[in-house]
Parts: C-alpha cells; structure tokens; sequence
C-alpha cells in the first residue's frame, strides 16, 4: 500500500504488508546513503499498567536487551556494532520500541535481532533482580531532579482515572513488590507479532525485506496481546494545585491542561496555539527536543523571560492515543516569588483566551511548524521512528500528512481551542519550592490489626 504524501526527507513510498501471524511490516526506500534502520514497535505502554504493575512495561524493556535463547547477553551489543551501527529503545505511554541503524549489510542481523527480541528472551532470575536494583535507582534519581519530580506529581494530580498518571518507570512500592512471573507474564502477553509493527527505512527494496521478514518472524505464533480497556479521564471540575518543598535551589512552577488525543480534531489547533506560546518543537520523541525550539517571539518567551520573571519557558504537547496533557513550565529566576510568575503566566493566557492571536503569530507558527517537521525527516532512523510512532497512536499514514494537517488549520481554529481548552477550571497548578531541607516525611500508619 502507497502513501501518496511522502514526508519531507524521503522520496520513496512506505509499502505495507501484514504476515500470516500479523505482524505488520512497514518499508520505505531511501537510498541516500548505503544505510538501513530497522524499528521494532510493541503497542503496550505505561497506559496499559494497572496499580501493583506500574513501571512493568520500562521493566521488560530493559530485560529484552539481557540476551535470548538465540544470543548470548554479551553479544547483543556487538551484532550492531561490528557494522559501526548503533541501537536502542525506549518505552512510553502507549509504546515499546527497539530501534537498531546500521549498514545495510546488517539487515539480516537486525532482522534477527528484532525476531529473538520478539519470542525467545530468557528473563534469567538473577538479571531479573539485578534490573529491579537499576530501575529502582533511576527512579530515585529522577526524583532528585526538581523537574522530573514535578512532572510526575502534576500528572498524577491531573489525571485522577486514566492510567497515563503513572510514571512510565513506574511507583517505587510496584517495583519492589512484582516478581519474575509478573514480568514474564507481560512479556509473552504482548510480545507477539499481532501486537507489533515493524519498520525498515533505508537502502533497500520493499519485497526483499518483505521476503527476509517472512523468514525471520513467520514462524512466531500471534498472541492475545489485546490491551485492556482504559479508564475514561472524567472532565475536571475545578482548578487543582500541588506544591511540592524540598530542598534545592531553583523554583519551577508548571502548569497543565487537558489535551487532545492525537486522532482528535482538535490536536493540530492545539499545536499550532503552542508554537505561538512557546515556539514550534515538531512531534517527535526521539528528535524534536535535540535542538531548542525558537522562541525569542513567542507570547510566553516575551512575557515571562524578557520581563525577568523566568529563565526558560517551555510547553509541550504530545501525540498520544487517548486524551493527555498539555505543559507549561518556566523556571523561575533566582529571587523572584513564584507567585508572581504564576500570576503573570495565568495573566498571558487569559489574554490569549479572551481575546485571541494575531494573524503574524498564526502565520509565523505555521512555517516553524513546517521547518520543524524537515528536520524531523532527516535520517532514516528519525524516519523509522515517526512512520512507527504513528501507527502506535493512530495510522503511520498521519506521518506523510502532517504539513497537510497543519496547513489545514485555519485562524479560527486556533482562536476557538484556546478559549476551549486554556480554562483556568481544568487547570493544574505545580509549584516546586526550594527549601533548605527536605521536610521530614509524615509517620508510617501503625499497622491494621
């Protein structure tokens, strides 16, 4: 199948083809360079955990690189390597994805790889306990991270149903308590090939990786790997505040709104209004925050760092396949009171709300938006990544049609999302305030008898 509107950065159309065990197989040519990306997308994410299993998603995905039945653990590394290739994965919200580039000679060991990852990996005891011992402590770490640690209480403060509130590396008390079991459990649940994507961008034909994929992965058996039903986050009532002290020496104040999921119609709207605020970043994960976006004349940047009150604004939104947040975060300079920023900052969306943009600041986002999404096209592992980040939240065919969708947001699209979603009844406030000590924490609750 065709893409008609190639992204920008490739000339080559993405052919799709879906196996007998439903792996789906996404290939786009690019023969720029004599080099190929292989992405392998799961669609399980931190939205798809339960409470006692946060964090088992992120958990498997660092257990899938501890080697297979078919790979010695210490050799997974140097597969890619020997081809002067690079690797890796990530996990989010609504995705699980291992990523390897190299030369195009590779594909074949890429490909094998991604098909051991898939339904052979071992989940030896002592690896399983020795990764609970890193994840525990690169969640302690982010919690050290004034920002980290602010996100992570505006979400779940946010968000009262929908699983998204949770931390992707998940809550301390679910890392120390699940098992092997559990995470062996998710693992064979959604590791199969009809929960999975897989993309190959580069120097290469489409039928020929075609035909080494029916022979990697068509002898894997499909699976259940239906995601569980999500809780509806129910509409906010009221405006929610959560202040955080402890010790440091820099305030950060955020502040979130509900967002659009990715299929909605008001998504682009919204993008376009955040590029007005705080400058046009792209959409995507693996490459749009690598370069600031610009932001010297945008409504937030003028108001709040050229008046002093802050040393960096920055907003996000991100495409996700049910409604999230959209975030607005400013540092706050050195002896100037939170309060004050706060209130400068609610002033200048109210006036965005009230009474709208102007035609310059629309038009101006639009081009950064559209800059923005060149840069994003500029390799073909940043190629892979959209074309398989798109199909975890909706249709890979909405990655060759974002200048469209972009380009077809009109003036008052903007005007009316804003005034819709910027309520000051469906927002959370997040303060972080530096203190000089953390406070001690509350008394254990005796036990119940």
């Amino acid at each position: 199948m065709a893409v008609s509107d190639p992204p920008v950065g490739a000339h080559a159309q993405v052919h799709e083809t879906v196996l007998g065990n439903g792996l789906r197989v996404l290939v786009q040519a690019n023969h720029t360079a004599p080099l190929a990306s292989v992405w392998c997308w799961y669609r399980v994410g931190s939205g798809d955990e339960s409470s006692g299993t946060t964090g088992v998603s992120h958990w498997v995905e660092h257990m899938n690189f501890k080697g297979s039945a078919g790979i010695p653990r210490d050799r997974v590394k140097g597969i890619i390597e020997q081809h002067g290739g690079h690797w890796n994965g990530y996990t989010w919200v609504d995705q699980t994805a291992y990523t390897e580039t190299a030369t195009t000679d590779a594909l074949d060991h890429m490909l094998f790889i991604e098909a051991e990852r898939m339904g052979r990996c071992l989940y030896h005891p002592d690896d399983c306990e020795s990764e609970r011992t890193v994840i525990i402590s690169e969640l302690q770490g982010g919690e050290n991270d004034p920002e980290q640690l602010l996100d992570q209480e505006v979400a779940a403060t946010a968000l009262q149903a929908h699983p998204y509130r949770h931390p992707t590396i998940g809550w301390l008390s679910d890392l120390q308590a699940m098992s092997r079991d559990d995470l062996l459990g998710h693992y064979r649940r959604f590791y199969v090939p009809n929960n999975a994507t897989l993309v190959v961008v580069g120097d290469v034909e489409p039928a020929d990786v075609v035909r080494r994929a029916v022979r990697h992965f068509d002898a894997i058996p499909p699976g259940d790997g239906r995601r569980v039903r999500r809780t509806a986050e129910p509409p906010q009532r009221g405006g929610r505040r959560v202040d955080v002290l402890r010790a440091g020496t820099t305030a950060y104040l955020k502040l979130a709104f509900h967002a659009p999921a990715f299929p909605d119609v008001d998504f682009f709207p919204f993008l376009v209004l955040d590029a007005v605020l705080t400058g046009a970043k792209g959409l995507s994960l693996w490459a749009s925050f690598r370069t600031p976006p610009p932001q010297r004349s945008t409504r937030l940047y003028r108001g709040l760092v050229d008046s002093g009150l802050a040393s960096s604004v920055m907003g996000l939104l991100l495409p996700t396949a049910d409604p999230y947040l959209y975030t607005l975060s400013a540092t706050v300079t050195e002896g100037v009171p939170v309060s004050s920023v706060e209130e400068r900052l609610l002033h200048l969306l109210a006036d965005v709300r009230d009474r709208g943009v102007t035609r310059d600041e629309f038009a101006r986002a639009k081009r950064q938006l559209a800059a923005r999404f060149v840069f994003e096209s500029d390799s073909v592992t940043n190629i892979g990544h959209q074309i398989g980040f798109f199909d975890s939240v909706g249709d890979w065919r909405a990655y060759p049609a974002l200048r469209t969708s972009v380009e077809a947001v009109s003036f008052d699209d903007v005007l009316a999302v804003a005034a819709a979603r910027l309520r000051p009844d469906a927002c959370t406030v997040g303060v972080f305030q530096p203190v000089a000590d953390d406070p001690a924490p509350p008394p254990a609750s005796p036990p119940v008898p």
